[in-house]
């Protein structure tokens, strides 16, 4: 009996104790239910940010990916801006290469992300200048404890030649039109010209100041404090925090935390390689042979538009002779036709010409200027880095040329002349004997310098064709022709100097030219499809259109140089111009940031 009632008693507490256990196991369930429910998902693009980004379409299919252009980047940026799932956007910022005015082109897109109410924020490792001013543009800069920040200031280093040209009893034999023109000064001098020093001078203020003044403004710094930060150079990452220069030091796995902000309720993901044209690594034959034979012609689309010509390099003419040393180059003899063939086009409403390059052939140059005044096109230029000299020249016709601040643009100047190798032979024992008929015969001959009277013939079609251009730029300009002399001479200004001076209409980016375009097109209500032309060449139509010896061992041997001397090489690429053309008008130096 006592064992009955301790059962029925023990069976009574269990039963009133189960309901109670399963209501408390409910209402943690419910309530860890609710917590997950309250969590908000947070999406953030992450975007990389490295290398030069060319300026003109790439390769398509696996070729092109591999190599990502300023239009994909910014076109990544705008996608972001306007997604309605992305909350903001993070920047991963790396050894950044590119000039003054993509950078600017970068840091308005991202200006418009910001503007779009989307954060954006910057993770740098070590960094340089340019990388530093492109994260400046965000609203908060992270760096791990272990960098450091490079914030040099600016050096221009102009290498010369003359003396080891002696050495080889080589004679470079150069004549130009312009004081400023010294693209032949690293061939016949041992230091800068007065000249050359005085606008380098002019160009380093310029890009010195708009360094300090964009950190002043991104970082609420005083600007004698900037340039003391400047001077200091080398910055360790926790002084860089302590004097306001970033804002966490933080490692890249603490990111989604440091985006939560310590909201328990956000689910922060983060979007690696946000719209990032995946490469395609499984080819059939179909695919295969579709990325090899690429499009048939320049123009794809048929529909009312507005053609952006993406020209970038140096301008040639005939069979490209620059190998190696430049990525892509305007050439005239394919410009040319594709330009006569949007004229004639009637759905193309208007052409919107961007320029990076130093120049090159003053005729190459001339026929593509032509092309575009005869076009009939409303055509609006819009420089990027540097648009000079040649590059000045295809954009002079334009009836609005806009300029980003950081451009280097007119030059507009002629230099034309020779190298002569006859003491180098006869020292490694080579002789040349000479027949000739004609006093200016041997203009054009590598063997011997300028006689009196070719030195004189040279001279005299250089004065020509500094005439056509100054002629050319005035009337382009609406200036008299007096005015816009005493601003060419070869000198090179940035584009704000430029604007100033009223050698550009407008400073602004790319859209802004587009902009203007579709102004000239009545396209108010912006209509009108953008096309960038001319479209990029497929794998087979490159193979094909090669005229070079497959044998190039020069080139496999610059390959193994590296990547900080092959500036140095640039200089062969103008020995080759001016071998290959009595007349340049190309660009004397090339800038760099860091």
């Amino acid at each position: 009996m006592l064992r009955y009632m301790r059962a029925l008693l023990m069976l009574s507490v269990v039963g009133s104790c189960m309901p109670i256990n399963v209501q408390a196991d409910e209402e943690k369930t419910d309530a860890s239910k609710d917590k997950a429910a309250k969590k908000v998902r947070a999406d953030w693009a992450e975007i990389r940010i490295s290398g030069s980004y060319p300026e003109s379409t790439q390769m398509p299919g696996l070729f092109g990916d591999l190599v990502e252009g300023l239009p994909v980047c910014m076109d990544r940026l705008h996608q972001a801006a306007k997604d309605k799932s992305i909350k903001g956007v993070l920047l991963k910022i790396e050894s950044v290469e590119v000039g003054w005015a993509r950078l600017n082109e970068l840091q308005t897109a991202i200006a418009d992300v910001r503007k779009a109410g989307k954060p954006v924020w910057a993770c740098l490792n070590d960094c340089g200048n340019k990388d530093y001013l492109l994260a400046a543009s965000c609203d908060r800069i992270l760096m791990p404890e272990s960098g450091t920040l490079m914030l040099t200031g600016l050096r221009a280093e102009v290498t010369f030649y003359k003396n080891l040209l002696e050495m080889l009893d080589i004679k470079a034999d150069m004549l130009r039109v312009g004081a400023f023109k010294s693209a032949a000064e690293p061939y016949t001098r041992s230091e800068m010209s007065a000249e050359f020093r005085e606008e380098m001078e002019a160009i380093l203020d310029d890009y010195y100041q708009d360094m300090v003044s964009q950190i002043v403004a991104a970082r609420k710094l005083p600007e004698d404090k900037v340039k003391s930060i400047i001077d200091e150079g080398l910055i360790r990452v926790n002084r860089a925090k302590e004097i306001g220069l970033i804002d966490e030091v933080a490692y890249e796995d603490q990111l989604v935390s440091l985006l939560a902000g310590g909201d328990e309720t956000l689910d922060v993901r983060i979007r690696e390689d946000y719209k990032k044209k995946k490469v395609n690594t499984d080819l059939d034959l179909f695919s295969l042979m579709e990325l090899l034979s690429g499009s048939s012609s320049d123009t794809g689309s048929t529909r009312p538009r507005i053609a952006i010509l993406r020209l970038e390099g140096p301008i040639v003419s005939g069979s490209d002779p620059m190998g190696f040393l430049s990525e892509s180059t305007i050439n005239s003899d394919r410009i040319v036709p594709l330009i006569h063939k949007i004229s004639k086009d009637a759905n193309v409403k208007a052409i919107v010409l961007r320029v990076d390059s130093p120049g090159g052939s003053a005729l190459a140059s001339d026929l593509i200027w032509r092309a575009l005044e005869a076009s009939g096109k409303p055509v609006v230029a819009s420089m990027s880095d540097t648009a000079a000299s040649g590059g000045y020249y295809i954009s002079m016709g334009a009836e609005a040329i806009f300029a980003e601040p950081g451009t280097l643009t007119g030059s507009i100047g002629v230099v034309g002349g020779k190298v002569a190798l006859d003491g180098l032979m006869k020292k490694v024992g080579v002789t040349t004997t000479v027949i000739s008929r004609g006093k200016n015969s041997g203009v054009m001959s590598i063997t011997e310098g300028f006689s009196d009277s070719e030195r004189d013939a040279m001279q005299g079609m250089l004065n020509t064709i500094y005439e056509q251009f100054t002629q050319k730029a005035a009337a382009g300009r609406k200036m008299e022709h007096a005015k816009l002399e005493e601003l060419a001479r070869g000198r090179v200004y940035t584009g704000r100097q430029a604007k100033s001076l009223g050698l550009v209409d407008h400073l602004g980016t790319l859209a802004d030219a587009v902009a203007h375009a579709r102004n000239l097109a009545g396209d108010a209500e912006s209509k009108l499809e953008l096309e960038d032309l001319p479209r990029p060449q497929s794998p087979l139509q490159f193979l094909m259109g090669k005229t070079e010896s497959a044998d190039r061992p020069f080139e496999v041997w610059a390959a193994l140089l590296p990547a900080k001397a092959l500036p140095a090489l640039s200089h062969l690429r103008t020995l080759r111009l001016i071998a290959d053309e009595p007349a340049l008008t190309i660009l004397p130096f090339d800038v760099r940031m860091d």
